[in-house]
């Protein structure tokens, strides 16, 4: 069996970590701090809510210590808006599988201490380019999941596959307690999104804190100078929920009465910041000759904004895991690292890209065709708007779903049938349900999708 390092206790990292450990190879994990250091110190890394699929390898790996809780989502409560203030369409859909999004800071502590238990090991302290080649020489395998961290600019950025040369928003996020799992009148816990056309988004998570409770993760994902890009100049937590409040009178207002009664969660509990999205080669050679490879956001950052980053680290470091166990005894040389990369990105990784992009781009003409078709959804019926609904929540899931889809409109005419509508009548009777919705809004009057906001 191989010894195998992994330089980054992220999910990514700490879930390869105990894969390939229970494929019997001696594996270390590099952490820039213990778990103690991380609870008590840290700021959150961001949401890293993941579906399904994923926390399906948390329970194959007995990593599953916080399945029941009560910050699980069991769907997506969407608004889309042609600018503040205006509700055009709303999508109420329900996930295949409960959703759960946890504080990476105490994920990480309980899975590194599980590691140990387990007969891994955690060795604590920074790892520079010339530690991590010291690291690389005493391991038959050496893995960066360090994320976005200077770390990895060692892995050269692939223009093929990267669109983007800056980041598309400017982000916040603030853990915020105070309004139970509920929202408005939805008789499921959502993960809520609202999409500004002209400004960004606005997405509040259900969120397991690091202190166990349930609480919300209020994110703010703001195109650069547009109304929700304000959180550059704020120093503290309080300062950041303070202009959490300010933006959502300003842009989402039927949420305002429902954040304002919220309070900070804890003093490290926010964050801001900006990711320019990229895929970079999976090799990394360090100055002694010797290879290196990545994982997770290290080698695929990808926006927010399409909650693929733990999801797609997750199934990376499944894929890592199975090509090791295909190879138990190596070598692990460049080659093998090639084709490992590629082989998930062709399978999976392209998908997830392509989703995230689609978020920070306006959505193509066949997904705005389905998207009017689904209005209507009201997240418990059986109806073909409904199962039209459906379809867009658990591509979160998994991207190869319904992503291609959404750039063709023979595709997704096909799909809208098989739901059970039709075209154009699905359509039709989409548009006249948001023409009726923009006159009510026009006369003063609540827009009347199914399942309202929270009220004051």
């Amino acid at each position: 069996m191989a010894r195998i390092a992994i330089v980054g206790s992220g999910v990514a990292g700490l879930l390869a970590a105990h894969g390939l450990r229970r494929g019997g190879h001696e594996v270390t994990v590099y952490s820039d701090r213990s778990g103690a250091q991380l609870v008590a110190e840290a700021r959150p890394t961001g949401v890293a809510a993941r579906f399904g699929r994923a926390l399906s390898y948390d329970r194959e790996l007995g990593l599953a210590f916080w399945d029941d809780h009560p910050a699980r989502t069991d769907g997506v409560a969407l608004v889309l808006c042609p600018k503040p203030g205006n509700q055009l369409i709303t999508l109420r859909g329900r996930f295949a599988l409960p959703s759960l999004a946890i504080d990476v800071r105490r994920l990480s502590e309980r899975w590194m201490a599980e590691l140990e238990r387990r007969g891994g090991r955690v060795v604590v302290g920074a790892v520079d380019v010339a530690a991590l080649d010291e690291i690389a020489g005493r391991h038959d395998l050496t893995v960066v999941a360090a994320g976005r961290a200077d770390l990895s600019r060692i892995f050269e950025l692939d223009p093929a596959r990267s669109v983007y040369e800056r980041p598309q928003r400017n982000l916040c996020m603030v853990l915020a307690r105070g309004r139970g799992m509920t929202y408005g009148d939805l008789p499921f816990v959502p993960v809520c999104i609202n999409i500004i056309f002209s400004d960004g988004e606005t997405i509040w998570v259900p969120f397991v804190h690091q202190d166990g409770t349930p609480v919300w993760a209020l994110v703010f994902e703001g195109r650069p100078g547009g109304r929700i890009d304000r959180f550059g100049g704020v120093r503290t937590g309080e300062e950041a929920l303070a202009t959490a409040r300010e933006v959502v009178r300003e842009v989402v207002p039927w949420d305002a009465a429902w954040v304002d009664a919220m309070t900070l969660a804890d003093p490290n509990g926010w964050l801001t910041g900006a990711v320019t999205p990229a895929v970079r080669r999976p090799v990394a050679r360090l100055p002694s000759g010797r290879v290196v490879t990545g994982l997770g956001d290290t080698l695929m950052a990808m926006d927010p904004v399409g909650a693929q980053g733990a999801n797609n680290g997750t199934r990376m470091a499944r894929h890592l895991v199975s090509a090791v166990g295909a190879r138990p005894d190596g070598p692990f040389g460049a080659a093998w690292m090639e084709e490992t990369f590629e082989a998930f990105w062709q399978a999976e990784g392209r998908q997830a890209v392509e989703l995230t992009n689609m978020f920070l781009e306006p959505m193509p003409a066949a997904g705005q065709m389905l998207m009017m078709c689904q209005h209507g959804s009201d997240g418990v019926s059986s109806s073909a708007p409904q199962r039209v609904a459906n379809l867009f929540c658990n591509n979160f899931e998994d991207p190869r779903t319904l992503t291609p889809i959404l750039r063709s409109d023979a595709e997704a005419r096909r799909v809208l049938r098989q739901a059970g509508g039709s075209y154009p009548g699905s359509m039709l009777r989409g548009m006249a349900k948001v023409t009726w919705g923009q006159l009510r809004q026009a006369l003063g009057m609540r827009a009347a999708h199914p399942f309202g906001v929270p009220r004051a």
